[in-house]
């Protein structure tokens, strides 16, 4: 058993990736270890010819994943977007597995990203010692997906500031990164390209300029717009991370999970499931991400304290603190909600006494 809490995607789903290698007698653009069509089938799940199972990576759209396959096989950088939890980092990560074998080239993009993150930093003591030299800068990620002809993936653009995110125009552009200390540039070898994740929805980001933008193709990534397939969703990963937890999964949690998307589903589309009640909607996104949250929690609450009984007790704490964000407005949406629509649901009064009782 591994002592590392999360493998990244190529080593995960290794056998996954092997198995379409060697059955893969389509084109590939430089530097691909899998065709496009391999690509898609990686991420979409099916079957080889030997009989391995793909597993889906992504449910939903088919014709996004081509798209933005397509995308990366030109020289246009990809853009995710999409509202917080709806896949972008999961897509991200599992394109340049299939892709370039390695999804471990990734800045975190934040407030605090500076150009050093993005271009190229210095070891202060070789440049102490021997001035600007080879020897001591400090490569990125990005300066190394660059030398390599491999992806590098920019996670949550949007969070650095704009003059930190224009240090990408002339890397997209140019496709060479200009090291003015040293009189010189590297340039980007064939297979090298960006994928990037931007939320459209959130607080504390900031506007990508017109001129970055135009060096983007963009793949908006929806919410799940059917429940069974959001059902789906959180049902897959739940069961994967309760494994990669060694958290069993209680037989009743498939109730559970529907009863914790429909919650989330209504809340976040401001009405019943069947039309026939306005709600306030909470200040939170309430995304397909946090209802996975949300279950994995209280999957470790029943296993740890409630001798695996998955039930309302266990789940309302998760799920209040995943939809009370502001404790003032997004409380008085809860309340108003058990009161005109769980207290009266058939199958819901667990939850409307727990949550009460809590609030």
């Amino acid at each position: 058993m591994t002592q590392i809490l999360r493998l990244p995607a190529e080593e995960t789903y290794r056998h996954e990736i092997d198995a379409l290698q060697a059955e893969d007698v389509g084109e590939k653009p430089t530097n691909w270890q899998l065709s496009p069509q391999a690509v898609v089938k990686y991420l979409m799940g099916g079957k080889t010819k030997d009989g391995t199972v793909i597993s889906e990576k992504y449910v939903g759209n088919r014709r996004l994943i081509q798209t933005a396959v397509a995308t990366l096989a030109t020289d246009r950088a990809l853009l995710l977007l999409g509202v917080p939890g709806t896949a972008k980092s999961w897509v991200s990560e599992h394109l340049a597995a299939a892709i370039s074998g390695d999804s471990t080239r990734v800045i975190q993009c934040t407030a605090g990203t500076d150009e050093n993150q993005i271009r190229y930093g210095w070891n202060y003591a070789q440049l102490l010692a021997k001035g600007p030299s080879k020897d001591a800068l400090v490569p990125t990620p990005l300066f190394r997906a660059m030398q390599e002809g491999t992806l590098c993936r920019l996670e949550e653009l949007t969070r650095m500031g704009s003059d930190v995110q224009d240090t990408l125009i002339t890397v997209l552009s140019e496709k060479m990164l200009p090291i003015s200390e040293l009189n010189d540039a590297v340039f980007a070898k064939r297979g090298f390209n960006v994928i990037a994740t931007a939320n459209n929805r959130d607080k504390g980001v900031n506007e990508l300029s017109s001129a970055l933008k135009r060096r983007f193709n963009v793949v908006v990534l929806p919410l799940p717009d059917d429940m069974k397939e959001e059902i789906s969703i959180v049902s897959k990963r739940v069961a994967e991370m309760g494994q990669s937890l060694h958290l069993p999964v209680p037989g009743n949690a498939g109730e559970e999970i529907e009863k914790v998307i429909t919650i989330f589903r209504e809340l976040r589309g401001g009405e019943t499931l069947d039309g026939k009640i306005a709600l306030k909607t909470p200040t939170g996104n309430l995304s397909t991400a946090e209802a996975i949250s949300v279950m994995v929690n209280s999957l470790s609450q029943s296993h740890w304290f409630d001798d695996g009984k998955l039930s309302a007790d266990t789940i309302s704490q998760s799920l209040m603190g995943a939809i009370i964000k502001d404790p003032v407005q997004d409380k008085t949406v809860l309340e108003e909600y058990l009161e005109t629509v769980l207290k009266k649901r058939k199958g819901y009064a667990e939850f409307y006494h727990t949550m009460n009782d809590l609030l």
